[in-house]
């Protein structure tokens, strides 16, 4: 038997295809990843069916358990059910013509070889038939097997019609590149490279998807670098591609933000799954063209370039169809205090400095040291392990003022209404005045976080403006 069907569902989906006198073939992605070895959890199995996908959907799903929901989509004529760990989907075998302004196709039946030319890759055109009598038997007309052993991307017909037909492709490519650690075959490349405005009549939700899964990968610099070298990185994120380049005055240069940006991602991706902290080693110094100035005798500086940056993510998350609720905030706040531990680390790290970025930082604060030693993309040796040991010194100072001030997600034990009562007062400014005074004193360290201290700095200060006791 075949070893990518030897699972009990290939032999009750063969018996309902065999009773049914119909031609089936597991084909793309369960095929590809168990000829890699590489299987993933979400189990997802294709069946092309020669006829009614539907049909043969409806008939598996009772045989495998009576009372399956089986959802179907009429006008891609396909049908999927959930069966245990698996995802079935089935499509009848088709074959595809596009119109040039667009890339969902004109779809008719079509033979076992039609679908296997309108697939992407020769490595995601692997069939294998699940009919009783040619159970287990490869179909590979494009030298799919080949390619999988040489860790090539190539395209089954010419690169140019596949990728001008569904544009989308060409960053499947890279992400499949990326993913499984193959090169793109050449002539597939070039053309990419020569179809690559295609991609504009790609919506920005299909876009996101890839760039997404990019970003997952263990080293997403592999793809982002193919994203850039395509020219495709200038159209879908010119933000990213701005960072590009080195500029020299009187004989000092800056570093190539790029380069470093996408060198900080792969190093935090060993350290965290968290997407939106990938996303936000990615854009962390995103506004650094617009803030980059040179200092005559001094060299160049970026000032403010993290608080510039953090004011750029919604317009960035906008356009790219990301999230605009609180992983787009999550983003903005560790762009924007991504300096923050670095300063701290640099002088002597006071109370006061760690307070202070404990409080501002709340939750995020392990997530924001992740980053900043990312950030450290140094070749020189001594200079990075100067950093990471400073870095550990403000780990330690964090975890010893955070157990002695409880100062993470902080509220000062005084709130509004107890000044407005105290002193008889409506909601205004003096309200304001009192409450930043007790909370940078919590934060000096001049009074500890506790209501009666705080209390009466609160009566000290309310005196000091004006105000009358009343309570």
């Amino acid at each position: 038997m075949n070893i990518c069907l030897n699972d009990k569902i290939f032999e009750i989906l063969s018996d309902v295809v065999t009773a049914e006198n119909v031609q089936a073939y597991v084909i793309g992605g369960w095929v590809r990843d168990c000829l890699l070895k590489r299987h993933h959890p979400d189990k997802d199995i294709d069946i092309v069916v020669i006829g009614s996908g539907i049909e043969i959907a409806r008939k598996a799903a009772r045989k495998i358990r009576p009372g399956t929901k089986v959802s179907v989509f009429k006008n891609f004529g396909t049908a999927m059910f959930k069966s245990d760990e698996y995802e079935i989907e089935f499509v009848g075998a088709r074959k595809e013509s596009y119109d040039r302004g667009s890339r969902k196709p004109i779809v008719e039946n079509g033979t076992l070889d039609d679908d296997q030319k309108r697939r992407d890759f020769t490595i995601n055109a692997l069939a294998i038939s699940i009919n009783k009598e040619t159970f287990g038997e490869f179909l590979d007309p494009f030298g799919g097997i080949e390619d999988l052993k040489k860790k090539i991307i190539r395209t089954p017909l010419d690169p140019d019609k596949t990728f001008s037909d569904d544009p989308l492709r060409m960053m499947r490519a890279i992400r499949f590149a990326n993913q499984l650690n193959f090169t793109i075959e050449e002539s597939t490349f070039t053309s990419i490279i020569e179809n690559r405005e295609r991609i504009r009549i790609v919506s920005p939700e299909r876009i996101i998807t890839e760039l997404n899964k990019i970003i997952m990968c263990d080293t997403p610099s592999k793809g982002l670098l193919l994203l850039e070298k395509a020219g495709l990185l200038k159209i879908i994120f010119p933000e990213l591609d701005n960072l590009k380049g080195v500029e020299t005055k009187e004989g000092k240069g800056h570093k190539d933000n790029f380069h470093h940006s996408i060198k900080v991602l792969d190093n935090i991706c060993k350290n965290t799954d968290n997407i939106w902290l990938r996303w936000a080693a990615l854009v962390h110094d995103i506004a650094k063209p617009m803030t980059k100035k040179y200092i005559p005798g001094t060299g160049w500086s970026f000032h403010g370039h993290e608080f510039v940056g953090s004011k750029m993510i919604p317009g960035i998350f906008r356009r790219l169809k990301l999230p605009l609720n609180e992983k787009m905030k999550y983003v903005q706040k560790i762009v924007d205090l991504h300096l923050r531990p670095i300063a701290v680390s640099q002088e002597i790290v006071t109370d006061s400095a760690i307070r202070r970025l404990l409080f501002e930082a709340g939750d995020d604060i392990d997530d924001l040291m992740i980053l900043c030693e990312a950030d450290i993309t140094s070749k020189n040796e001594v200079k990075k392990t100067r950093h990471l040991e400073n870095f550990k010194h403000v780990r330690n100072k964090l975890k010893e003022i955070e157990e002695k001030d409880a100062i993470r997600n902080f509220q000062p034990p005084i709130d509004g209404s107890e000044i407005i009562t105290a002193f008889g007062i409506n909601p205004g400014k003096e309200v304001g005045i009192i409450k930043n005074a007790i909370r940078e004193a919590i934060l000096d360290g001049i009074i500890p976080n506790e209501h009666d201290a705080a209390r009466k700095l609160m009566i000290e200060k309310g005196l000091e403006i004006g105000l009358t006791f009343v309570d």
